[in-house]
């Protein structure tokens, strides 16, 4: 028998991740009933092919690959030149200004968020709730302390400041939310900034979403003033791009981050990426320079779209039907109310075995999840539309 150590933290953690749970019960579901088509409406992956312009850019990759005057080793660890600089760009079509220095390119948004805590001590960290799953977990794994901010309907799940006492924490924020759909506001970003700025503590954004937003919001947390002393963003090729499975992602850490200490943060990410992450490939960074394009943009908009009127379908069914629910609008995800005040995971099971129906049940994003459900938009049309047709039948 081994006499190692293990990280005891991971006893904090629930036995199975929130997805593979789902993934086990709709395999069981589906080895019983072999002639049901399941709808998966749960994991929030797209569906749709690549922009044509992304294709092009990644096969002419590949074949650079092939040639010895073009072939390329080992990328660099914080990546190419050219798509920082596109990453920079991006921004600044936005008018946010963000150094190309200061953007480091990974092989996806979950990586990011689940290695930043490798940088930081032991702070307490501020995590709302209802919000995705890895940022809990990976604290856990950290053990590190944990305060939740619970939002709910009365506040729109917008958390606030407000009922905070000026304490450190590690603050995340995901804007478009997952699971709700949920988007600040200038104003409610600002509340954010100056408590951070006021508090000393740091924000981690998650705007994975951003390509989602309708209306004016700001797409980037650095469209705050001050937001640069205070926050770190980490956003994904993987919904505005369609990268779910080739993989691709960055993080913003300003050169303005630093701590009383003396520490910053910037350097901080910057050795451990180059201690623990090899890069990405050169054909998946030719790939993401074309999604920022003008061509590009235009054409992953395109999928953008094509997704949002699928949440609109969903949106419009629970409409009819009185069911409350938020997002669909600016979001992929329609985060709903279950009926009659059943359970999320009762409420998944009904789905599943009344309609065919996969979602995700809402205590998996925290406790105030609970009696909420998240569908996803990322479907194609017809399957989308029939999803809508069997849930109306149920409600």
């Amino acid at each position: 028998m081994m006499k190692i150590k293990v990280n005891d933290n991971f006893a904090r953690l629930k036995e199975s991740y929130l997805f593979s749970e789902i993934g086990r019960k709709v395999r069981a579901y589906q080895a019983a009933n072999p002639d049901k088509k399941v709808i998966r409406m749960g994991i929030g992956d797209v569906t749709l092919p690549l922009a044509p312009v992304v294709v092009e850019a990644m096969e002419k990759a590949v074949k650079e690959m092939g040639v010895k005057e073009t072939f390329r080793g080992y990328p660099p660890e914080y990546g190419y030149a050219f798509l920082r600089d596109a990453i920079s760009a991006y921004y600044a079509r936005k008018g946010v200004k963000v150094a190309s220095d200061d953007v480091f390119v990974s092989d996806g948004a979950k990586s990011d968020v689940g290695n930043i805590v490798d940088i930081l001590g032991k702070n307490t960290v501020l995590i709302p709730s209802p919000v995705y799953p890895v940022y809990m977990d990976s604290n856990l794994m950290s053990g590190n302390r944990i305060e939740l901010l619970e939002a709910g309907e009365a506040d729109g799940f917008l958390g606030t400041p407000d009922l905070l006492d000026g304490e450190t924490y590690v603050i995340y924020i995901c804007s478009p939310n997952n699971p709700t759909g949920a988007v600040y506001d200038r104003a409610g970003l600002k509340a954010w900034v100056d408590y951070a700025l006021a508090s000393g503590s740091l924000i981690i954004f998650d705007s994975a979403y951003e390509a989602f937003i309708k209306g004016d919001y700001p797409h980037s947390i650095y469209d705050i003033e001050g937001a640069e002393k205070c926050a770190i963003e980490i956003c994904s090729f993987s919904k505005m791009a369609g990268f779910t499975g080739t993989r691709c992602a960055w993080t913003v850490v300003p050169e303005t981050l630093v701590t009383e200490d003396g520490f910053n943060l910037k350097k901080l990410w910057a050795r451990r990426q180059a201690t623990k992450f090899n890069g990405v490939s050169y054909p998946v960074q030719r790939a993401a320079e074309a999604a920022l394009s003008e061509e590009g943009v235009r054409e992953c908009a395109a999928l953008v779209d094509y997704y949002a009127e699928n949440a609109k379908i969903l949106s419009e069914m629970l409409d009819r039907k009185g069911i409350f629910h938020t997002g669909g609008v600016s979001s992929p995800y329609i985060w709903l109310k279950c009926p009659k005040g059943m359970s999320s995971w009762d409420f998944f099971d009904l789905l599943l075995e009344k309609v065919q129906v996969v979602g995700t049940p809402g205590e998996g994003f925290g406790e105030a999840g609970e009696g909420f459900f998240r569908l996803t938009a990322f479907s194609d049309r017809e399957s989308t539309i029939e999803a809508a047709k069997r849930l109306e039948t149920l409600f």
